[in-house]
């Protein structure tokens, strides 16, 4: 399991936080363990979860992701 930040556009409230948690949430093999504006922490498992995953669950919840590391 790999700890990653991810900087998120887009998100101003705490909607946008509950959305981008929820999407999150969904990807089996991701815990995620903070989500504010702006950005959100989580541990990921790269065998299970691709950047690819991230990136779309992110864009499903109407942001875009700037950068994860």
């Amino acid at each position: 399991m790999k700890n990653e930040q991810i900087a998120i556009s887009g998100m101003t409230c705490g909607h946008c936080v509950m959305n981008v948690k929820k999407e999150l949430s969904k990807l089996a093999g991701l815990s995620v363990k903070e989500v504010k504006i702006g950005s959100a922490v989580i541990e990921r498992d790269e065998t299970r979860v691709s950047v690819q995953q991230l990136n779309e669950a992110v864009e499903a919840a109407g942001y875009s992701v700037d950068s994860i590391r």
